[in-house]
């Protein structure tokens, strides 16, 4: 996503997928979450839609040069601001998360040197925002550079050893026809790590021009093939594989022509979420809730600020929160 202004069974020692579905207070049809994506530096007046349980702040990336941790490659992780706006997300009780990477800049585990650095930062991150949960939005280079993916696993790993509360969920694109070889790497080396994963999040969105068809059941295809792989890769249960899934939709116009994700979309992606009880559903994003202006998007023009599409302001978020 664009950011804005984006136990492999029988084996010891496997991959420990850390599902909070498995326990007594596992997600059910009418506790879905509602976790919308959301700009960390400026509000939107859609953020509230859908009185969201969690907001995934986006996005935390290297400063360009170094070790650094910015909020979109411009704002210090400290930045009075943000920490300003994080506290107001919050004040009616919601959480946030924070998400790492994203389509643009750089994502930290390409600039930092060593894992250690790489864990410092990133806890520095979620220190900044008062959260205990990390989101890693892996996409394009990033997903594709071995030595990054191995760094990033083994700073996860040492992090949650520091942080034992630390929830981490991975963000990865995703075809109908499911997760592709490079997700599947990047999932591998977190379970050669230990890393604990509490969810695995599909980006159901820019499939290619020669994907003109419907894109909830584009979502829905995408989810059930993705579902096959993570019961193959974690030796889970088709309970516990729907449990540690959740799914991502770009509204509206998404960035290839011809794909337009519609509002009756969103109720058929929120409805399939719930009677497979996944952990949670979001979407790209809260700043696009909203109609565009005359000239502000054409058909096949994703707006960043607007979905491209007939709606009231906040109605994605509603249809997603059910």
């Amino acid at each position: 996503m664009r950011n804005s202004l984006t136990s492999i069974a029988g084996v010891t020692g496997a991959f420990a997928f850390a599902i909070a579905g498995c326990s007594a207070s596992s997600p059910s049809p009418s506790t879905l979450a509602y976790a919308p994506y959301v700009s960390a530096t400026e509000a939107a007046d859609t953020d509230s839609a859908g009185s969201p349980s969690t907001y995934n702040l986006a996005f935390v990336i290297s400063d360009g040069s170094g070790c650094t941790p910015t909020w979109n490659g411009t704002e210090a992780i400290g930045d009075p601001a943000v920490k300003s706006r994080t506290a107001r997300l919050k004040k009616d009780g919601a959480d946030v998360r924070v998400s790492f990477g994203g389509a643009s800049g750089k994502e930290l585990a390409a600039t930092c040197d060593s894992a250690a650095e790489l864990a410092t930062v990133y806890g520095r991150a979620l220190d900044a925002a008062g959260s205990s949960r990390a989101d890693f939005d892996i996409e394009g280079d990033e997903l594709t550079d071995s030595a990054s993916v191995a760094r990033r696993s083994r700073a996860i790993a040492l992090l949650q050893k520091q942080r034992p509360d630390l929830k981490v969920s991975f963000t990865l694109p995703v075809m109908p026809s499911g997760l592709d070889s490079d997700g599947l790497a990047l999932l591998a080396s977190a379970n050669t790590y230990d890393v604990q994963v509490a969810t695995v999040n599909l980006m159901t969105m820019n499939y290619g021009e020669s994907y003109a068809g419907d894109m909830g059941d584009y979502a829905v295809t995408s989810a059930e093939a993705a579902h096959a792989q993570l019961k193959k890769v974690f030796g889970l249960s088709d309970a516990g594989a729907w449990r540690g899934m959740a799914l991502t939709s770009m509204i509206g116009v998404n960035d290839v022509a011809g794909e337009t994700f519609t509002l009756s979309d969103a109720a058929q992606v929120r409805k399939f979420a719930e009677e497979k009880e996944m952990a949670w559903v979001s979407m790209w994003s809260t700043f696009r809730d909203r109609r565009c202006a005359d000239g502000e998007s054409g058909a096949d023009d994703a707006a960043t600020d607007c979905s491209g599409v007939s709606q009231s302001s906040g109605a994605f978020g509603e249809a997603f929160a059910g």
